[in-house]
């Protein structure tokens, strides 16, 4: 039975007709073609899709939806369009039964149909009870529905209006009946239906409105306009973003990958033979003794060798493959849709040019090519969003990976990668994949658009396509060499941008020092060498860009040229006619984008495989090895901590660095371990830690253990935070251990109480108020084993005595608990139960102190250096020390004095009367909030961003060159328009005898203008690059300068972090990233107005059309850059917290590690990267909001240039139509492309402007005078006259020290003592103008500092500052950056300052290379090296600042003694922290709340039983 007599028994009914559908001016389809395929395509449809639907909604169940209104009236028109399709079967069967002859078509059509709408009433039950608010499948299922109806309907009304006889009453009423339910459905179907029970949207007070939108809202990205609604009228806030989808949060993303790796690793190594070590592994717990754990080790370290390199991408494929693989279809589809413009651009030359086709052909393509841009539009915009997803989640999982790695990598690891480099995995390595991700599809995409556009190309003009073709093969290998090239120089940008930042990172940190010795223009030199090498290459990456830009403009157009070249030429009876060129043309912009895509896609994967290599060599580390420690239960044995035969190394490779330990320390006891500097105490308690890695031995501690580390780390929170570490708030016993620790008097100085906020590193706390905080912040935790790492020696030795009392000592907090103290004061050694002695990373001796003492062994000879130095003082000093709750003297930083004020009533130091302390509590409640912030947030500036950034930029270009550029712009546009709209006046020329006679000129012509074209390419592209780079170099010059130039209070109140961030990402911005976004931007712009002049010129009537779309087109964009320019602002905002929590978790991981923190950290970060993700994800949605709404215009415009085409077809030429609409083809990609860079460069301009506002900040004084006239020896005598000297830190606050007159002849030696607070460290900063003096002066020989350059005063007195910081570099740089003194004088001032041996022992001597910070240094070294520093510069003055807190009293005595010989005829003052340093000074000053109290030799002020005899008698030196 053939499908003819299928419709119909007489065959009469034929189901295709060309006659009735296509050769006629009304068109209409064949009655069994309705019944047949129109009805049968959306079964056929939703038949295909349901299965696999139903299996999707299986495996995404969302929860339920209950029963609603739009639910019910679905179902219910469900049903009914099920009944109306059975009432036509009973209807043929009944006409049947009345002897009618009905063809099969009538009961096998509506049968189909019924069943299909059953299926559809049951997928939209199912979908409720799936929690599918509204579903795509079944939206699409209704409208092809209704499309096919559509057809029906308007023939079925045709057909009654033309043979009112012949129809049947019955089927047209259900079908009208059928028609109006389809409508309803389809309706309804765009609707959304409420959230499911229990889901996470009910609970989250914001959540993001993508889950609960219909699904057109979803493909049109209408759901996000209510943000961008409240965005454009005001500006976004924190509180106006979604909550991130659950699928996008780090507690979701990282953990997969982190599994994936995971399993990649284990894959990787393989045990060589596992019997080997198995039953080996189990003697390691039963025996105790060394040998059989020796033993495993080594077949340990046999049995697990790698065969390979555990692979990241495989991680990465396997976690975010299969999401990613849907974008991959929409991809393909999309690539198809690219091809039918040209194809209907030729069927409408063809209709042009064929004068008897009927008028509805050119409407009916125009209708099409409108619906396939539109189509195209959605499924490219869906495609995009996927990919950014991806992109997000991929970077959210990277950043959680690595920062979970930094928290158990060795030290030894943790040593290979400075802290910028490990930071720098986080920002750029990340952003390097989510920028991948977008592109990566290309890989396979563009040869797809490639052989599909030959292929329609070979169809058109035959072999010379291969003359094309040709030219594009040549072009490829010479991309690639560019690309290549490129990526070379962009890693040797990287290692000049990581060095750059590493040097920048230290600069900030060691700001204070800095200024203190006037080497800001050594630093500043350094950085801009570093720097001038960076713009060396990118200058070479500007040509390489210039050559590339140049290839891709011109390819299109020499692949167009050579093509058209050879098809006339080949033979006279080719025509050039509008059908080939335009169609050609238009082909040709198709192979345009992929041609220029692969090599930037190349490029890219370039880049993230170096990227990728980074990060899977840091997470391919060592770990730390949980075994290191082992944490036995409690168990029969009394010892809480035990090593045997213990040998540690800081890494795997490394000589022991501890030898022969064994230690047993019973529970409860008090350990001190002793010993000289570097002989290796610290390292006794990292391998305690587990931090060192255990090279033979066992270890083991019971309990949980608290660590003090001997530099304090201290959080970037409340002080409160810092001492309860995560743990939960317990009030008395909170006040106990701040009583305990002395931070009571503390608490009322600081402007906020305990919820002051405490800067970076703890800046404005002094260094002895950070111990404090830290040993606080151990005892609070409450643990049964104390670590700690000489927490006494930054404190005062009345606030030692009152912590050992009151924490460490035997009547403490701590009694009972297991306490290892490593410590240089030997007044605590008696209390101990157990003494270690350390030397050279052994232990000699061990025993209580009257066994060590009877032994005359090493200790007994270390007590007999010190005894002298520091004499023990009877139990009655004791007595007054306590109450007096006296304070070390450390000058807090700046703002914490603003509370002297209110101290300055009652008196600072409280002395034993309870109530005022009691009152002062309670004022210390009231304190203001505002007080106790002190860094401020990177702030985010709104509204649009001012012209005058641009002309900033533009200055710093150089006017002539911007202009310049762009001249060459529309030159190159200009030459561009001119030899497309020469080619059609040729495709017009008539045609004689088979041939167009002026070819050869009109070739000729065409080529000239091409090659013209050409160079002017060139010439803007290395005219921008070039620009752009001197631009770079100038604010990067200005922006280095302005900041050294800010005074200190700039540097306390601005976290490093957001400086940091300006010198990498923002300066990163100006390198790179905006040249290349004025070079699109510019070229988009002429693109779109040569576009809409050459559719004008073809079509005037479109001059209708274009003022409207233009002001839409406007506001869609103004409307867009207002919200997406403040989320772009309030994600780089979120973002630099992201950094900062890292650098700072990376600076404290032992002491993470130790309190067993890890998780909460972990978590902390993972809040705060999802808080920038928050930013990012609407961001993103917000692109593709506007690429729909920008596309749709941009179809319009075709559309209108195709139709107004149509309409005026009897006087256009088939070549200036072809032209216009080829022209309007790319309009809409020129225009998407527009919008993106204009808002592109809105938002990257921001750079220009967060780098110049350093510029506006105040600014020391001149560094050096222009007219100075000092005398080239100055100061020669060193007498300082101090004449009613007053300094305030601020503007707004009181003056911290006033009214100070002293007279310091030359050679003196003057100390100064006082209270915590009372201005010791104040009066220092003044002498080096630090601080500027608010009223008074100081003169030093006759010359008032005040009229010095700052350089001039600087470097000719010298300082010995508290914090001893040393700079990555050599060890020579360090001592003197200017080279201004010879090697000898160098040699000669290590070694008065006793480091001779020491740097003459190293391999590399004077260039022995300083880790960061000097962390490969011990403390006491740096401070020694610090003395150097000073013994180099010899000036008549020397500042000593505390420089003896954290040297043990050997290395004490050095400096001291040093300082006596050495400085014998220069000033020195210093401010004293134990007393008997400066006994024998010739006087001392004592000051007390800013004013001077006594000023007399020490011998009469001792005399006169004033305030410094009190503090000589706390110090037991009296």
């Amino acid at each position: 039975m053939g499908i003819d007599s299928f419709c119909s028994l007489d065959g009469s009914d034929p189901l295709w007709d060309w006659n009735r559908t296509w050769q006629t001016y009304y068109p209409d389809l064949t009655p069994c073609f309705q019944n047949t395929v129109l009805v049968w395509i959306p079964c056929l449809y939703l038949w295909l899709f349901a299965p696999l639907y139903i299996l999707y909604l299986k495996s995404h169940d969302r929860g339920y939806i209950c029963m609603t209104h739009l639910n019910r009236a679905k179902t219910v028109i469900g049903f009914t369009l099920w009944l109306i399709c059975w009432a036509d079967v009973f209807y043929s069967f009944w006409e049947r039964s009345h002897g009618a002859t009905v063809a099969p078509v009538y009961l096998v059509s509506p049968t189909m149909l019924g069943v299909t709408m059953l299926l559809a009433t049951f997928l939209i039950q199912y979908e409720r009870m799936k929690g599918v608010q509204s579903s795509g499948v079944m939206l699409n299922f209704w409208l092809i529905t209704i499309v096919c109806a559509t057809i029906t309907f308007r023939s079925k009304i045709m057909h009654a209006l033309n043979d009112p006889a012949s129809v049947g009453v019955f089927r047209y009423t259900t079908f009208y009946i059928y028609y109006t339910l389809l409508l309803i459905s389809l309706i309804l179907a765009c609707l959304s239906d409420q959230p499911p029970l229990f889901s996470e949207v009910v609970k989250d007070s914001n959540p993001c409105p993508e889950s609960g939108a219909s699904f057109l809202s979803k493909i049109t990205f209408w759901w996000i306009t209510g943000l961008m609604v409240k965005g454009y009228k005001r500006p976004l806030e924190e509180k106006d973003l979604w909550s991130l989808n659950n699928e996008d949060k780090s507690e979701r993303v990282v953990p997969q990958l982190v599994r994936r790796w995971d399993q990649e690793c284990v894959k990787v190594k393989r045990p060589v033979d596992k019997t080997l070590y198995s039953p080996k592994r189990s003697t390691r717990g039963e025996k105790k003794d060394g040998q059989p754990v020796e033993e495993s080790e080594i077949l340990l370290a046999k049995a697990l060798q790698k065969t390979g390199e555990p692979s990241l991408f495989f991680a990465l494929c396997r976690t975010f493959g299969p999401y990613f693989l849907v974008s991959s279809l929409y991809k393909i589809i999309h690539d198809v849709l690219m091809f039918v413009g040209p194809e209907i651009l030729r069927l409408l030359i063809l209709f042009v040019n064929d004068s008897s086709a009927p008028t509805w052909h050119g409407y009916f393509y125009t209708a099409l090519l409108f619906v396939c841009t539109c189509l195209q539009t959605l499924i490219l915009q869906k495609y995009f969003h996927v990919c950014f997803v991806t992109g997000m989640r991929l970077r959210t999982a990277i950043v959680g990976a690595v920062y979970r790695k930094a928290l158990v990598i060795t030290n030894a690891a943790r040593r290979t990668s400075t802290v910028g480099e490990i930071v720098n995995l986080m920002s750029v390595d990340a952003q390097r994949f989510m920028d991948l991700i977008t592109y990566i599809n290309m890989i396979w995409s563009a040869p797809l658009q490639v052989i599909l556009a030959l292929y329609f190309l070979w169809q058109n003009l035959g072999a010379s396509v291969l003359a094309g073709v040709a030219v594009m093969v040549l072009m490829v290998p010479l991309n690639a060499v560019i690309a290549m090239k490129t990526k070379t120089y962009q890693v040797a940008q990287m290692k000049s941008k990581d060095n750059r930042i590493k040097l920048m990172n230290e600069v900030l940190n060691g700001i204070k020092v800095l200024k203190l010795y006037a080497w800001e223009l050594a630093f500043k030199g350094k950085v801009s060498a570093i720097r001038e090498s960076e713009l060396r290459v990118l200058k070479k990456m500007a040509y390489l860009g210039a050559i590339s830009t140049f290839t891709w403009v011109c390819a299109p157009f020499l692949v167009a040229l050579s093509t058209f070249a050879v098809y006339v030429l080949v033979d006279e009876n080719n025509i050039l006619d509008a059908q080939k060129a335009f169609v050609s043309l238009a082909l040709f912009n198709i192979l345009r984008f992929p041609l220029n895509m692969l090599p930037m896609v190349i490029s890219s994967m370039v880049q993230a495989s170096v990227s990728m290599q980074r990060l899977r060599v840091f997470l391919s580390h060592e770990e730390l090895d949980d075994d290191n420690v082992e944490r036995p239960a409690i168990s029969g044995t009394p010892d809480s901590i035990r090593i045997a035969d213990g040998a540690f190394s800081w890494s795997k490779d490394d000589p022991p660095t501890l030898k022969r330990i064994n230690v047993s320390i019973p529970e409860g006891a008090l350990v001190a371990v002793v010993g000289h500097v570097g002989s290796g105490k610290s390292s006794l308690l990292s391998a305690l830690l587990g931090e060192m890695h255990k090279q033979e031995g066992s270890v083991s501690i019971k309990g949980s253990v608290a660590y003090v580390p001997q530099q304090a780390w201290i959080q970037n929170a409340t002080l409160k935070d810092n001492i309860l570490f995560g743990r939960e708030t317990k009030d008395s016993w909170y006040q106990k251990v701040v009583e305990a620790c002395a931070l009571l008097p503390d608490l009322e100085i600081l402007p906020g109480g305990d919820t002051t906020e405490i800067g970076e590193k703890g800046v404005n706390l002094s260094g002895g108020q950070k111990q404090r905080v830290s040993v606080a912040r151990a005892v609070y935790c409450n643990c049964s084993v104390y670590l700690l790492d000489d927490p006494l020696s930054a404190v005062d030795a009345h606030v030692g005595k009152h912590i050992f009392e009151k924490v460490i000592g035997p009547q403490g907090l701590l009694q009972g608990r297991t306490r290892v103290l490593v410590t240089h004061g030997l007044s605590f050694l008696p209390q101990a139960d157990l003494i270690l002695v350390m030397v050279d990373g052994e232990i000699t001796e061990m025993g209580s102190y009257t066994e060590l003492l009877g032994r005359q062994g090493a200790f007994a000879e270390f007590l007999r250096t010190y005894t002298n130095t520091e004499q023990e003082e009877g139990e009655e000093s004791l007595g007054d020390a306590v109450p007096r709750k006296g304070l070390e003297n450390g000058g807090p930083a700046a703002l914490l004095r603003q509370s002297q004020i209110s101290l300055n009533a009652t008196g600072a130091g409280k002395t034993t009367q309870k109530t005022e302390a009691n009152d002062d509590a309670a004022a210390t409640k009231t304190k203001s909030a505002e007080a106790s912030r002190l860094t401020e947030a990177d702030k985010a500036n709104t509204g649009r961003v001012k012209l005058s950034v641009f002309w900033e930029y533009m200055k710093a270009i150089g006017l002539p060159l911007s202009i310049f550029s762009i001249f060459l712009f529309f030159c190159h546009h200009l030459s561009s328009l001119g030899s497309n709209y020469w080619l059609s006046l040729w495709t017009d020329d008539p045609v004689v005898n088979n041939t167009q006679p002026k070819r050869e000129m009109r070739l000729g012509v065409y080529g000239a203008l091409g090659i013209s074209q050409g160079i002017a390419v060139f010439c803007y592209s290395v005219s921008v690059s070039v620009g752009g780079i001197l631009a770079s170099r100038y604010l990067h010059q200005t922006m280095l300068y302005n900041v050294l130039r800010s005074p200190m209070s700039f540097f306390e109140r601005t976290p490093s972090g957001n400086l940091v961030n300006r010198f990498a990402k923002e300066t990163d911005t100006i390198d790179s990233v905006i040249p290349s976004i004025i070079k699109m931007f510019m070229g988009s712009m002429f693109n779109v107005l040569g576009s809409c002049a050459v559719i004008l010129i073809a079509t005037p009537l479109v001059a209708i059309i274009i003022p409207p779309l233009g002001l839409l087109y406007f506001f869609v964009q103004r409307f867009y850059v207002a919200s997406s320019r403040q989320m772009k602002r309030l994600e780089s905002v979120s973002r630099s917290p992201v950094y900062t929590h890292f650098n700072e978790t990376l600076l404290g991981t032992s002491v993470i590690r130790a309190f067993g923190e890890q998780q909460r950290f972990i978590k902390e970060s993972d809040g705060r990267v999802d808080h920038n993700q928050k930013a990012y994800f609407p961001s993103i949605v917000a692109n593709r909001w506007l690429a729909v709404r920008l596309e749709f215009v941009g179809n319009c415009i075709v559309t209108f240039a195709a139709l107004f085409a149509v309409m005026a077809r009897n006087n256009l030429s088939p070549g200036i139509m072809g032209l216009s609409i080829s022209y309007a083809l790319q309009v809409t990609a020129s225009l998407n492309w527009l919008v993106r860079m204009s808002s592109e460069l809105e938002t990257n301009i921001v750079a220009v402007e967060r780098v110049k506002e350093y510029g506006d900040t105040e600014k020391e004084a001149e560094w050096k005078l222009e007219n100075s006239n000092l005398p080239p020896g100055w100061p020669t005598a060193g007498h300082i006259e101090i004449h009613k000297f007053g300094l305030r830190y601020r503007e707004d606050l009181e003056l911290a020290i006033c009214d100070i007159s002293v007279n310091i002849a030359g050679g003196e030696k003057v100390g100064i003592v006082g209270r915590t607070g009372a201005g010791k460290s104040s009066l220092t900063l003044g002498l080096f103008r630090i601080i500027e003096a608010a009223e008074g002066e100081i003169r030093i020989d006759g010359v008032n500092i005040a009229d010095l350059g700052l350089h001039e005063l600087r470097s000719r007195i010298t300082i010995i500052p508290q914090d001893p910081v040393l700079f990555s570099g050599s060890l020579r740089m360090n001592l003197d950056p200017f080279d201004g003194y010879t090697d000898e004088e160098v040699w000669r001032s290590l070694e008065l300052a006793h480091l001779k041996t020491f740097v003459s022992g190293l391999p590399d001597k004077l260039n022995h290379e300083c880790s960061e910070g000097g962390e490969n240094l011990s403390l006491g070294q740096r401070q020694l090296v610090c003395l150097a520093r000073a013994l180099l510069r010899k000036t008549k003055i020397l500042v000593l600042d505390e420089a003896t807190a954290a040297v043990d009293l050997e290395t004490d005595n050095l400096i001291q003694s040093t300082i006596r010989t050495q400085f014998e005829d220069c000033t020195v003052l210093t401010i004293a922290h134990r007393l008997n340093t400066i006994m024998d000074y010739t006087r001392v000053l004592v000051l007390d709340k800013g004013q001077m109290a006594e000023f007399d030799s020490p011998s009469n002020l001792i005399a006169k039983k004033g305030i410094f005899y009190k503090m000589a008698k706390d110090s037991g030196l009296v």
